[in-house]
């Protein structure tokens, strides 16, 4: 079983000149994108017991994901502006303060199942989000060495101001680094938090050598690359396609990459350290495949396995 923590949230997207209410949350995304896929997930984040909250909760148990580990909270839903650019590049703005999304707190996660993998990820909330971020923060800590543990950084500028700036927050990042075995970071991510760097491949490898078995580094239309501590990057490029936007395209990926390592049984630290590079291959291809057919659909709407028959998914 794979467990995604973090935020649920309705994306206000853009639509016939409206905003259409749409369930999103890049966390919320990859539990859907799991269970899609048929891998029986689990979500543990705070979900609302207002209307839109009941609404997210429906979705992620039609989708086969577990909800009896979401508290449930009578603050009202987290709610995101989504702009899309002239590319249908998403951009959001977020309304967090006193939501559900915003309350999770350590007394409110129950023990997560033996055997469990662990996978967060950020995006409204950053890991200097109190109570929330904090709390995803200690469940990375304290699964380290005892489980698998991802994480997507998934960054988003106004994370900054919840501590000290951008390099605090980076720092904060890079410390929790040992206690990961997997990460998928964009590389807009990387520019974000490190701007004064050339190459995005060269942070993610001084990450690789933090902890991590893998750094994943996602690059849009020009595909992923997989950074591994031993120095070896592994490349595969983007698919081409119509797009139709990106909203829930990175979330996709993330959910196609764990689904691959759960299937390929790599999601264990030293069997993902010593997995050969086919196997790596076939894990970024799978992944940016699911990216790729999520681009073409309007809103964060990843397909199901029974529609991915190209591969190598077929």
């Amino acid at each position: 079983m794979i467990v995604v923590a973090g935020e649920a949230l309705i994306d206000l997207a853009p639509r016939d000149g409206l905003l259409a209410p749409l369930p999103g949350g890049s966390p919320y995304n990859v539990a859907v994108g799991l269970g899609r896929l048929e891998t029986a997930p689990a979500y543990l984040g705070g979900l609302s017991t207002d209307a839109f909250g009941q609404r997210l909760a429906a979705r992620l148990e039609d989708d086969g994901v577990d909800v009896s580990r979401a508290p449930r909270y009578d603050e009202p839903t987290t709610l995101a502006v989504v702009h899309l650019d002239d590319a249908g590049r998403a951009s959001y703005g977020f309304y967090l303060q006193g939501t559900a999304a915003a309350v999770l707190d350590r007394a409110d996660v129950a023990a997560l199942p033996d055997g469990a993998a662990l996978h967060v990820s950020l995006g409204a909330i950053g890991l200097g989000h109190h109570p929330t971020g904090h709390t995803l923060t200690r469940l990375l800590e304290q699964a380290a060495g005892g489980r698998f543990t991802s994480l997507d950084p998934n960054v988003r500028p106004n994370v900054f101001g919840e501590v000290g700036g951008r390099d605090d927050y980076a720092a904060r990042l890079e410390r929790l680094l040992p206690s990961l075995d997997l990460v998928k970071v964009s590389d807009e991510d990387i520019a974000l938090l490190r701007p004064e760097a050339s190459d995005p491949l060269e942070v993610a490898r001084g990450w690789a050598g933090l902890g991590p078995a893998l750094v994943v580094v996602t690059r849009g239309a020009d595909g992923a690359v997989a950074v591994r501590p031993d120095g070896d990057d592994i490349e595969v490029p983007g698919e081409r396609i119509e797009v139709v936007d990106t909203v829930g395209a990175g979330d996709a990926f993330t959910s196609g990459l764990l689904a691959w390592c759960e299937r390929s049984a790599l999601l264990d630290a030293d069997a993902l350290r010593a997995a050969d590079a086919a196997v790596v291959t076939d894990a970024l291809r799978a992944a940016v495949h699911l990216a790729a057919v999520t681009c073409t659909r309007a809103g964060g709407d990843p397909p199901r396995l029974d529609e991915l028959t190209a591969a190598p998914w077929a």
